[in-house]
């Protein structure tokens, strides 16, 4: 098996790039979700997830990196709406965060501080959703790995502060549940075989960030314990449960009225393999960086071996 695509996601929510090759660090790949949108709201901010906003998919991010000390590293996100004139606006991919304000946000039950990106930057986005927005930027800051729709919050919290270590355990960015998602492609060829002869799901739909190619059977992953690949190791430690996201029509930003928009549906019917979480279907697996790896690139094309494997399927929250 090799790595087909990698994916960032540079600010949560909106739609991926694809890179040839990423530092694979603690906390995931080093551009992936370190921006976040909020809604403002008259009492507070509400979180900007893409199944609730199933606009945000309509924006399009691009990284240009600095060719030199003069330049910096850049991230222009591109707003393509039906019936609507295309805008783009540019910021730093890491900008200073000193002298930026900062708002509250929780995730999971796991709180953390955004720095808010400025009036240039919400005013754009505003414009765009059509309500108050704020871009958020995490800088530093970090979450704790927690999980409010887990029925055993305690044992996925012990459980996993006990792969890491130190003052970096059970840390993340502003991804869901872990650092990283890792899915098959040959997975992938039977979530197609429900749609109609010849169409092919959107891979993107499912947000991983590593695509993995060659695996001799659909769903094999299900039961990867750790992974080696590009010179580290990922500890696979929970399947991703399936939401309405997948269901979203990329090129209106709504809900698919197609048979594109019924593969949560359609995946119900033999992928609800999870006894944590019963009611909704698997597609991909939760990693986190193995305790005994370090920082390292990975690159498409690297191999990718299975060094461990579960006798059964995980359970969701356990």
């Amino acid at each position: 098996m090799k790595i087909e695509k990698i994916y960032a996601y540079p600010v949560k929510s909106l739609r991926p790039v694809e890179l040839s090759s990423a530092e694979a660090t603690r906390y995931g790949l080093s551009f992936d979700r370190r921006f976040m949108l909020v809604k403002v709201l008259p009492d507070g901010v509400q979180n900007i997830h893409v199944t609730h906003f199933p606009e945000s998919v309509l924006f399009l991010p691009s990284i240009r990196l600095a060719e030199d000390d003069d330049t910096v590293d850049e991230l222009t996100i591109t707003y393509r709406a039906p019936g609507k004139a295309e805008t783009s606006l540019t910021f730093p991919l890491f900008p200073v965060a000193s002298g930026l304000g900062t708002v509250d946000v929780t995730m999971h039950k796991s709180p953390t501080q955004g720095f808010d990106m400025g009036a240039e930057c919400n005013d754009w986005f505003s414009d765009c959703y059509g309500f108050p927005v704020k871009l958020l930027y995490l800088s530093d800051n970090r979450r704790e790995i927690l999980m409010s729709n887990s029925p055993n919050l305690g044992s996925w919290s012990t459980w996993m502060s006990g792969l890491l270590s130190g003052d970096e355990k059970s840390q993340i960015t502003f991804a869901d549940c872990a650092p990283y998602l890792v899915v098959s492609r040959t997975s992938l060829h039977d979530v197609s075989k429900r749609l109609p002869d010849g169409e092919e799901m959107d891979i993107t739909k499912f947000r991983p960030n590593v695509v993995i190619e060659g695996a001799d059977e659909p769903w094999e992953e299900d039961y990867w314990a750790e992974l080696e690949l590009g010179g580290i190791k990922l500890d696979l430690v929970h399947n991703c449960v399936r939401c309405k996201s997948i269901n979203i029509d990329y090129n209106t930003g709504k809900p698919g009225t197609d048979d594109h928009g019924k593969v949560l549906k359609k995946l119900q019917s033999d992928r609800r393999v999870d006894t944590g979480a019963k009611w909704s279907p698997v597609f991909g697996r939760y990693c986190v960086l193995s305790q005994r790896s370090k920082d390292a690139t990975i690159r498409i094309g690297d191999e990718v071996k299975v060094a461990k494997r579960n006798a059964e399927r995980t359970v969701f929250g356990a």
